[in-house]
């Protein structure tokens, strides 16, 4: 989810002009006085019994041009990250304090939080399609649909998510119709989008919390989606010479992917041995290598909407991170993912 960022007088300056001055002011030697007819006392070259050239006149000496002083060579410019390292690094450990203790003190304060979050993030997504492209894609209909599915999906499962979304979908359609026709379709599918982008995914997590061990499996889903990111920064930074999307986000590398998919299947193995009720390390390399997969095509695919909205980040509620967007860029697509392959490979608990 991290990123990267000779003062010479140009000619005509006032360098430039003082020469100017100089040469238009007067003549610098005697022979260009010659040439131009008048003597420095005022006398006409005319007046002279021969128009012969001054003693004095002969063509000044050119000395040989001294060796250039050594210039001191530039200092390396070292890599920079872009960002706010020390503030990004406090808000992380203090988001990661808050999502730990919700998770094992009341499941029900984390869905609180995942509500929330998803709530935040379809603002910045909304007001960001409004600001950019002038698309007015329906709020409230979304930050209820949005929160009511989160809900569904922990007491109700993937029946309970299908069915939030419908009835936030028809929501979004009726709630449109209430302005002017005009850009209807262009507002009501961008909406549709973001229930699906944002909250419908994010139910993905609600559903891992539902299982007997489902604060294991949260914290899974977050530590490898996180040791993905930091491997693909890591590598990526440090050794990172073939761009691999240059036109979508020029500062991943594909020795970041590299790096990314090695981290985050050392962490799935260790994951799914000690984590997971049943699991086995094979299990977590797979695991690992799928949420490098979809982390990375999660993080392209938010730098895609951004470019195509010609911005940076998507808010700047978190200090050194963005917006809650920003964060949650490789975390929504990698959710139904994880869900997935862990009721796959130990059931739905």
């Amino acid at each position: 989810m991290p990123i990267v960022p000779d003062d010479v007088p140009a000619y005509g300056s006032d360098q430039d002009d003082d020469r100017g001055a100089a040469r238009l002011g007067g003549p610098l030697f005697r022979d260009e006085a010659f040439r131009e007819g008048t003597f420095h006392d005022g006398t006409s070259r005319n007046d002279t019994p021969s128009a012969q050239p001054l003693p004095h006149a002969a063509a000044p000496q050119n000395p040989e041009p001294m060796p250039d002083a050594p210039q001191p060579a530039p200092a390396p410019q070292k890599k920079s990250a872009g960002r706010d390292l020390g503030a990004a690094i406090g808000v992380g450990v203090g988001l990661g304090v808050v999502i730990v203790a919700s998770l094992f003190v009341v499941k029900a304060v984390f869905v609180g939080v995942v509500a929330v979050a998803v709530v935040v993030g379809l603002w910045e997504l909304t007001s960001r399609l409004q600001e950019r492209k002038g698309i007015k894609a329906p709020l409230v209909p979304l930050a209820l649909g949005g929160a009511a599915m989160v809900v569904a999906g922990y007491a109700r499962g993937a029946e309970g998510a299908w069915v939030a979304l419908a009835l936030t979908g028809l929501a979004i359609l009726v709630w449109r119709m209430t302005e002017p026709p005009e850009g209807y379709l262009r507002d009501v599918t961008a909406g549709l989008f973001a229930a699906f982008y944002v909250p419908f995914l994010a139910t993905f997590v609600s559903m891992m919390l539902s299982a007997d061990d489902g604060p294991q499996r949260v914290i899974t889903f977050l530590l490898l989606t996180v040791v993905s990111d930091t491997g693909a920064y890591a590598v990526g930074w440090r050794f990172g010479t073939h761009k691999l999307a240059p036109r979508i986000s020029p500062g991943k590398t594909r020795e970041g992917l590299v790096g990314a998919v090695l981290f985050a299947m050392v962490a799935g193995a260790l994951c799914m041995q000690f984590l997971i009720d049943d699991g086995t390390w094979w299990q977590g390399l797979l695991l690992g290598l799928a949420v490098a997969a979809s982390a990375t095509l999660g993080d392209l695919g938010e730098s895609m909407i951004k470019r195509d909205l010609g911005i940076k980040d998507m808010g700047t509620l978190l200090p050194g991170h963005g917006g809650i967007m920003d964060r949650l860029d490789s975390l929504l697509p990698t959710a139904p993912v994880v869900w997935l392959l862990m009721v796959l490979f130990v059931g739905s608990g």
